[in-house]
């Protein structure tokens, strides 16, 4: 079994998740339960895809976690632009968030490579 807080993705991931959640802190209230929570929900859900993967034995399941690992990035990368455009977030905060959702969707990509 694999221990997911050892894993460079799990923990870049995680960190990935902290900034969403403090980026996403100064939203509009109307948007609780609209862009803020699904925001952070793609962003949560990397980190908890790579962990929910690490629980299994088989190779075959974990690249399935890490494939919705990536999908998940993917989306998140969709939310952080429109929150730039709509004007949630700033020019820096978005592009900080970008290169960090960047770097870990090249990771994850590397990592699955390797163990298949």
């Amino acid at each position: 079994m694999r221990n997911f807080k050892e894993l460079t993705i799990w923990q870049k991931s995680y960190a990935l998740t902290l900034q969403v959640y403090e980026a996403t802190s100064s939203f509009p209230k109307e948007e609780i339960f609209g862009l803020t929570s699904q925001i952070r929900r793609s962003s949560t859900s990397v980190a908890a895809n790579i962990a929910e993967g690490c629980g299994y034995e088989s190779n075959l399941q974990f690249m399935r976690f890490l494939a919705m690992a990536s999908g998940s990035a993917s989306e998140l990368d969709c939310h952080i632009r429109l929150s730039r455009d709509l004007g949630f977030i700033s020019e820096s905060t978005y592009e900080k968030l970008q290169v960090n959702i960047t770097e870990l969707r090249k990771m994850l990509f590397v990592f699955t490579k390797s163990i298949k």
